[in-house]
């Protein structure tokens, strides 16, 4: 049983001839007597949460920033009509609108409720259960009862980066018109044969088919189109910072770094894809949080997508020596690898740099980071001494930012460290610098 707020003014008003009667013991009996038979003839009269079914139907994604509708059909199998509320229990983060429902819904008789969610973090939403309050015909009291009813909306990454795809299609097909399409050499796809000219290999010369055509003939080369990238996405303690500012909410602290990594990834991965190359992804801490391997072509967003929504930052150090051990375990051939961390000096010195070169020597490796703007507006600060000291401590961890880059640049792995919403197309067009030059 419940009671509503006009119970509570019906009782306020009893107060007003209790205070003015002679008798005011007896009247306030008479009162509460009175109040008292109307709530129990609203709760008598109420239909009966307990008859009511729920299920829930519509969709079960939908990408961050968008809205979506969570649908749930009730039917009511009691005697009575029900009249009253009904709450869907989604967690303050899936921001439903309305947060209750009226309802209305008549005995033996189904409808059906909508509320809008607009999420403001990816992941998992969950509502376990939703709670129906029916108002008798007084509507001084009523009756209350939860129902457990599971549903789950998988809230995907936004993938903001999109937009940068077009252009960097462009450039990958006049990459592909200017790289030459004819070498000499080994190693390579076969694509045709040709005469011979004086100053090709020896060793190109295709005999059976020169004793067919009477002439000397020799094979043509292609580039490898199938070249393998892998995408490491570091899940440990230092993608929890939040940088930039978050593009799908008016949140001011912006997003995770893991969110920007992911969003960088996501354009790689659709780029590569398009170049030919295949593409599998691995995320990482102490343990391997997801991975997504031999999708194919056709599926590798989706199934990216799918893997990465329900990544959290994990508040560990990440185990580089497990990381690379993941890696070359799956990785055979020699590969891109590309590594989505921070250039945190402390947690690379006694980490990544040691066992770094196991994979750099076996595979190309990319390390990719995400900078924090407020590090540069901070450094630009002189205004009083506050902030000549917080520019100088900027400063300093600018300095050793550049030095672990510089540190990395010597052993042979590639770095690219951007702002928040550069991360993305400065590792596509890097991707795309190392296909140029062939190194790819």
């Amino acid at each position: 049983m419940i009671l509503t707020g006009r119970a509570g003014l019906v009782a306020l008003i009893y107060v007003l001839p209790i205070a003015v009667s002679p008798w005011p013991a007896t009247t306030f009996v008479l009162m509460l007597a009175t109040l008292v038979a109307g709530v129990l003839v609203d709760v008598l009269l109420a239909g009966s949460p307990r008859a009511l079914r729920f299920t829930r139907f519509g969709e079960t994604a939908a990408r961050l920033g968008q809205p979506v509708e969570a649908h749930l059909r009730v039917h009511n199998e009691g005697s009575r009509r029900f009249r009253g509320m009904l709450r869907d229990a989604w967690p303050p983060s899936a921001g439903a609108e309305p947060r209750s429902l009226p309802l209305v819904v008549g005995a033996g008789q189904p409808t059906t409720v909508t509320s809008v969610l607009n999420p403001l973090r990816r992941g998992d939403q969950e509502s376990a259960v939703v709670t129906a309050r029916s108002i008798g015909p007084l509507g001084l009291a009523g009756r209350q009862r939860s129902h457990p009813v599971p549903g789950r909306i998988r809230i995907l990454p936004p993938f903001l980066s999109r937009k940068h795809l077009p252009s960097r299609l462009a450039k990958l097909r006049e990459i592909d018109g200017l790289l030459p399409v004819l070498i000499r050499g080994h190693g390579t796809e076969f694509d045709s044969l040709r005469e011979y000219v004086d100053g090709d290999d020896v060793r190109s010369i295709d005999w059976r088919a020169s004793a067919r055509r009477a002439d000397v003939v020799v094979r043509t080369w292609r580039p490898e189109r199938d070249r393998r990238v892998v995408i490491v996405l570091d899940t440990g303690r230092t993608s929890a910072g939040r940088v930039g500012v978050d593009p799908t909410s008016r949140d001011p602290g912006g997003w995770p770094r893991l969110d920007w990594s992911m969003d960088a990834a996501l354009l790689l991965a659709a780029l590569a894809s398009r170049a030919g190359d295949h593409v599998d992804f691995l995320a990482h801490d102490r343990v391997s949080r997801a991975a997504v391997f031999g999708a194919s072509r056709t599926e590798l967003l989706a199934q990216l997508v799918e893997a990465m929504a329900p990544l959290e930052p994990a508040l560990i150090e990440s185990d580089a020596t497990a990381m690379v051990a993941a890696v070359q375990r799956r990785v055979r051939r020699r590969a891109l690898v590309v590594l989505l961390t921070d250039l945190n000096a402390s947690a690379l010195d006694e980490g990544l740099l040691p066992v770094l070169p196991q994979l750099s020597s076996r595979h190309q490796v990319i390390v990719a980071a995400v900078t924090d703007p407020r590090v540069d507006q901070l450094a630009a600060g002189r205004a009083d001494a506050a902030q000549v000291y917080d520019a100088a401590a900027a400063e300093q961890a600018r300095n050793d930012r550049r030095a672990i880059a510089s540190r990395l640049r010597h052993s042979g792995v590639e770095v690219v460290d951007a702002p928040p919403d550069e991360l993305a197309p400065a590792l596509a067009d890097r991707y795309l610098s190392m296909k140029a030059t062939g190194r790819l």
